[in-house]
């Protein structure tokens, strides 16, 4: 491989040369301090001489690669050209578009690489994430990776299912093992490996996550881990691709969302699938928006693995009432007006009745949250009126709350459902009753 130039930029590059055991030759009249230390310890060859075009063009028969690296930027396009003349990848440094490749912002731990690319567009961000990964990952991280590979072979001779050698992994992975090799200690992270083989039996679970309104920035940090070791997630309507993303890319994925008026699964069937899957050995996430325990029925599938005897967990996670009430800035309680906050779903039962104790839901010193009312919207307002509450009374619709195509109305129980039409609202849609409407303050 060849590298032309000498200076700071050019020893960048040598430096992720280096270490993959390439023979790199350094083409440069002069060498920067470090790329002088390489050449003497015999790292790299240097050829010193003036770097011309004419002399390029006899060099790059043989090369398997060229970074061109000097500081004319006229000289490196010139260099570029005849390397894609003679079909040789060259990188033109800073100069995507002579380049027929770009190299990515690499973090290195032995086995362990983690490059980041931004295609050529933004070189310094793609420094700057880098920098970030260099302190998250722990430098000891290659030992951790050379144990693993050493174990791969006696780990599958002695179990032969891929699913049960990767329950096995994750545990060391998540326990005192990895500590152990990250640190040296390769006897005891055997020893951990073994004690793990010899308690391993293939035992399904079943967690009951909370994904949070939408925002994938408000999954919680139980959630991500989960989402990551699960075989199967089973996840509903408002889980939307950017929270899947986060889920293992060999995890299978079942969609049993409910949608009005058309169940994909019954809760019944949602509820043996998850009892079954288990039984089998599989680690099911059973994904959902919000939290699991606030119009989730998490609480029914909870009954129904505990009759079953399936161990299970549960994570909850931001309800669409909070997030969408923050996002669009409207505070829930308030010492000035609301000093209780009441969640009640709007969705109607199957003959099309909804009967509520209105007499305690409008009050004016609480506010009120609907989930899954805008169907009835109309109903509602009229029946808040009827039972108190003034046609004036603040009132706000949060479509698609947390997300990018998020949308607040403000107005009032006489203007609510005509705003909802005016608009064309769509599910979904929280609604949000009470003064703290007049306290919203939009996010900036």
């Amino acid at each position: 491989m060849l590298v032309v130039g000498g200076g700071n930029v050019a020893a960048n590059k040598v430096q992720l040369l280096v270490p993959t055991g390439a023979k790199v030759e350094v083409l440069s009249p002069t060498l920067s301090p470090e790329l002088q230390t390489l050449a003497e310890d015999g790292a790299i060859t240097h050829i010193q001489m003036d770097v011309t075009p004419a002399d390029m063009a006899g060099r790059l028969p043989g090369c398997r690669l060229v970074y061109v690296a000097t500081n004319d930027t006229g000289l490196n396009r010139a260099v570029a050209a005849l390397c894609q003349q003679a079909n040789v990848p060259v990188c033109a440094v800073d100069d995507p578009g002579v380049s027929s490749f770009i190299t990515p912002a690499l973090t290195l731990r032995g086995a362990v690489q983690v490059a980041v690319s931004t295609g050529g567009a933004a070189p310094v961000l793609a420094r700057r994430l880098r920098a970030k990964i260099e302190e998250i990952l722990p430098a000891g991280l290659h030992r951790l990776a050379d144990f693993m590979q050493a174990m791969r072979l006696p780990l599958r001779d002695k179990l032969p299912n891929s699913s049960d050698r990767r329950q096995i992994w994750e545990r060391f992975l998540d326990g005192r093992g990895s500590h152990l090799a990250l640190n040296g200690d390769m006897a005891g992270a055997e020893q951990e490996l073994e004690r793990l083989l010899d308690g391993h039996t293939l035992k399904g679970e079943v967690w009951l996550v909370g994904a949070g309104p939408g925002d994938p920035n408000l999954l919680t940090l139980a959630a991500l881990r989960l989402m990551q070791d699960a075989d199967t997630v089973l996840y509903d309507n408002l889980i939307g691709p950017e929270i899947l993303n986060y889920v293992r890319r060999d995890a299978e994925r079942i969609f049993v969302g409910k949608r009005r008026n058309r169940h994909t699964l019954p809760q019944t069937e949602i509820n043996n699938e998850l009892v079954r899957r288990a039984k089998a050995g599989e680690r099911v996430l059973r994904l959902k928006g919000g939290d699991p325990f606030i119009f989730g029925r998490g609480g029914e599938e909870m009954e129904a693995l505990m009759e079953a005897g399936i161990p299970f967990r549960i994570v909850p996670g931001i309800s669409a009432a909070n997030g969408c009430a923050a996002y669009a800035g409207i505070p829930l309680t308030h010492r000035d007006c609301a000093q209780a906050c009441l969640f009640i779903t709007g969705h109607a039962r199957a003959d099309g009745t909804l009967e509520l104790a209105w007499e305690t839901i409008a009050l004016r010193s609480q506010t009120v949250v609907i989930y899954m009312g805008l169907n009835m919207l109309p109903f509602l307002c009229t029946q808040l009126k009827t039972h108190g509450l003034p046609g004036d009374w603040p009132a706000a619709l949060v479509e698609r709350g947390t997300t990018p195509q998020q949308r607040v109305f403000t107005g009032t129980l006489d203007t609510l459902p005509d705003l909802a039409t005016t608009h064309n609202v769509i599910s979904p849609t929280l609604v949000i009753i009470g003064e703290v409407v007049r306290h919203r303050v939009i996010p900036g």
